[in-house]
Parts: C-alpha cells; sequence; structure tokens
C-alpha cells in the first residue's frame, strides 16, 4: 500500500483504541460514583451514539460498534469466569493504542484483490490491495478485520466454509473412534481402529521457541550497553531496534501458528483416510493451574493447548468428524497390558515394571484415551487397550529454520565457535576403539522414527 493508505489504516486503528479508553474511561467514572457498569452491547451502542458523527476521525460507527462488541464479550467472559470461582481473571481496564476493526458482510466491498474498508461519511473512500488472492470464494466472506501485528498491517478475512461431503460408503464412520494426546514433544500421538497411529513431531516448534528466545535474550545484552539515556528516549536508533524486534516476534508466531496448522491438518487428513467418524482428544488443561517453577511455567505457555486444541476441532469439524474432550489423566502412567500404574518415564518408552510390556508413551496415553467417556466415567480401564501396529511418523513445520535434512538451524553458531573443547583426541585410534569418554545421555530411551 502507498504511504497515505498505510497512515490511514493505522489512524483507524488508534480511532478504535479511542473507543476502547472512553469505554474504559465511562465505567471509571461510573464505578467511582458506585453505579453499575456498562457493559451491554446495547447500552454501549446508545452511549456510542451521543458524541454524533466524526468524534473517532475516520473510524464509522459498524467498525466502533465491533470494538464495543470486543469489550462487551470481554466483560461478561470475566464475569463468568469469577462467578465460577476464578478470582484471577480480570474485568478489561487496561487501554490500548491500537484495536482491531471488524467489518461484516455488506458494509465492505471485495473486488478480487481489492478492498474497500467503510470509513466516516464525508471521507474519501479508502481502497487497499491484498499481497495475495482471498482463497475463498466472495460469496462466502462473512466479515474482515483490519489489525496490527508487528509493525505489519493485516487484513483477517472469515468465512463460510461449507462440511465436506463424501461419496456413499467413503465417509466417516461414527463407530470409528480413535484417540489423540497432545503433547509437546508429539503435538498430536493418535491410536485408531485396526491397529493404526499417527505421530506427529513437534521437535522443530520446540527449537523454534528455544532459539527465538536465546536471540532475544542475546539481542538484549547487545544493545543494553547502547541504551539511550532518559532524555534520549526518542532516539532514531532506539526506534529502529525496537521496530526490529517487533517484526521478529511477528515472524516467530507466524512461523508457530503455521506449524501448529500443518500438525493439525496432518491429523484431519489421516482421520479422513482411515474413516474416523470420532476423535477423544485428552484434556490437559488442569497441568495449566500447577505453578512449577518459572523455566516450566515458561515451556508451558509456549505449549499453547488450548490453540492446539481449536485448531484441530476446526478441521475436524469442516471435515465432517466429530471431536470430543476427555479427562486424559493418568493415561501416561498406566499399563495397558496389565492395567497397573507405572512410574512415568523421563523419555518416550513406557515399560511396565509389573509384566515386562514396553511401548511408546505417547501412542499409549491416545490408546486409553480413546477408550474413556465424555463428561465423566471410570478412568482406569477395564480391559487391555489395543496399541497401535503401524505408526505412521509425520513432522510438522517443515519450513521452520533447522526442520530441513540437514537438521541445522542456521541461527545456531557453528561449533567450533563455541569456544575451546579442550585437547583433541584421535577419532580412530590404530585399535579401533574410540579413545573418547562415554556420552552421558539423560534420555537413554530409543525412539521408533
Amino acid at each position: 500500500m502507498t504511504a497515505g493508505q498505510r497512515r490511514r489504516c493505522f489512524g483507524l486503528l488508534r480511532s478504535a483504541g479511542d473507543v476502547w479508553a472512553c469505554v474504559l474511561e465511562v465505567n471509571a467514572w461510573r464505578r467511582r460514583r458506585q453505579d453499575a457498569p456498562l457493559a451491554g452491547y446495547q447500552q454501549l451502542c446508545r452511549e456510542l451514539s451521543g458524541p454524533g458523527p466524526g468524534t473517532f476521525g475516520e473510524l464509522d460507527s459498524t467498525g466502533a460498534r465491533s470494538v464495543l462488541r470486543r469489550f462487551s464479550d470481554a466483560w461478561f467472559a470475566a464475569a463468568k469466569a469469577r462467578q465460577d470461582g476464578d478470582l484471577s481473571v480480570r474485568f478489561p481496564r487496561r487501554r490500548r493504542a491500537l484495536m482491531p476493526v471488524r467489518w461484516y458482510h455488506g458494509t465492505f466491498t471485495l473486488d478480487g484483490r481489492r478492498v474497500r474498508l467503510p470509513t466516516a461519511r464525508g471521507t474519501s473512500p479508502l481502497w487497499v490491495r491484498l499481497a495475495r488472492e482471498v482463497p475463498y470464494p466472495v460469496e462466502q466472506v462473512r466479515s474482515v478485520t483490519l489489525l496490527c501485528e508487528g509493525g505489519r498491517l493485516f487484513l483477517d478475512v472469515t468465512a463460510e466454509v461449507p462440511v465436506a461431503t463424501y461419496p456413499a460408503g467413503q465417509g466417516p464412520d461414527p463407530d470409528r473412534v480413535a484417540g489423540v494426546d497432545v503433547g509437546i514433544i508429539h503435538p498430536y500421538a493418535v491410536a485408531g481402529p485396526a491397529g493404526e497411529g499417527l505421530l506427529v513431531s513437534g521437535r522443530a516448534i520446540r527449537a523454534e521457541h528455544r532459539m527465538h528466545l536465546a536471540d532475544t535474550k542475546t539481542r538484549r545484552r547487545a544493545v543494553a550497553r547502547r541504551a539511550p539515556k532518559p532524555d534520549q528516549r526518542g532516539s532514531r536508533r532506539w526506534r529502529k531496534y525496537r521496530r526490529r524486534a517487533r517484526l521478529g516476534e511477528g515472524r516467530h508466531r507466524r512461523r508457530v501458528r503455521q506449524a501448529q496448522h500443518e500438525a493439525a491438518r496432518t491429523v484431519v487428513s489421516w482421520a479422513v483416510e482411515q474413516r474416523v467418524g470420532v476423535l477423544r482428544v485428552g484434556d490437559p488443561r488442569g497441568v495449566l493451574d500447577i505453578d512449577a517453577g518459572r523455566r516450566h511455567n515458561l515451556r508451558l505457555r509456549q505449549w499453547q493447548i488450548g490453540r492446539l486444541m481449536q485448531v484441530l476441532t476446526d478441521k475436524a469439524v469442516q471435515a465432517g468428524i466429530t471431536v470430543d474432550t476427555v479427562n486424559e489423566r493418568g493415561t501416561s502412567s498406566t499399563c495397558p497390558a496389565c492395567l497397573r500404574r507405572v512410574p512415568k518415564p523421563r523419555g518416550r518408552t513406557l515399560t511396565c515394571p509389573h509384566c515386562k510390556f514396553s511401548g511408546h508413551r505417547d501412542l499409549i496415553a491416545a490408546a486409553i484415551i480413546a477408550t474413556r467417556t465424555p463428561g465423566g466415567g471410570p478412568t482406569t480401564p477395564t480391559a487391555a487397550v489395543a496399541l497401535p501396529e503401524v505408526v505412521k511418523h509425520r513432522r510438522a513445520g517443515r519450513h521452520l529454520p533447522g526442520a530441513s535434512q540437514s537438521r541445522r538451524d542456521p541461527r545456531r553458531p557453528p561449533q567450533a565457535a563455541r569456544g575451546s573443547v579442550g585437547p583433541r583426541r584421535p577419532a580412530s585410534p590404530p585399535g579401533g576403539e574410540s579413545l573418547a569418554q562415554t556420552a552421558r545421555i539423560h534420555n537413554c530411551a530409543s525412539e521408533t522414527r
């Protein structure tokens, strides 16, 4: 887009932030007077119509009402959570400089790669050109949302996508059930009927999180010496650094989000091939309430359990597959052969000390999840669990750095640049036996590939 179009788009986002700030200010006044807050959508719309047109720049009434709808939904969601006993949830009281603006069907114009965004009465029309074609027919598009992420402008398109149809006898069968275990090493481990299984590796996603964190720390240490003084907050150098940091954060989030969608698409495609009609997903969100320390809490936050489950549910519903959430407690520490509790292993292989059974820990959890009943019921299996005999391995995030055949992240420094490693030893002595010390492998369980 041109400089003028970019300036007008950011002006719409700033005007939406002004609407959000006005609602917070009005509720603050009413709270000081001990009056009831304005939280209903109709009440907020009546309050908005009082100042008249032109109060918030080029922002039209439809875009302003989308901000009011977002505030009302956030307020009632917080009230419902606090009513249920979760007092840690707060009402929306934080101001935002830029707020997303949404326009619904009939208020915008979509013509190929050109979109006309509505503006206030009396202003010139705002046409913007998209970076690529919209992947949906025009008649299916229901809304567009203008937002800013990492200093870049995006137009989020929401469309009505019909549920997939299949020929007779080839669609998902409701009697074929598969269990899905959500994890970090493997975002999805699936145990299906007829001895079929699927493992989706998420090691590239975990490496992306770790290398991005290392890059962020290194970047902060590098600029700490050049940080501006209190009277230099407006320096151009510091603004450029913050802009590069925002671009890096946005790129990192887009990479991880795309990898999560690829992993969910792999699971749904596999389920369609196996004619699975029901996916029973173990719900591990209870671990988020446990304070496990600063380092492990960061890993749980990077796990993004809710997003993984939501992405899988959206794609499964579109494919005509039902998704049920079940209790996954104890699935990774129960032997599927003798049904006894075993110590939770450190690696991926679970070995029962009672019957000497050994198998992949995530696949065992998925197979036990497939036997559980949604909405409650016993969590201990009453019969032996059938484990997958044929397992497919897929990798999520092939677009991530280091996920190719080389398995070397370009951001990782070479081995020689990490400092001295001490005196070198001969790699192949005359006797044929290496003189190097035995490597200490913490996770010594072998993994089937």
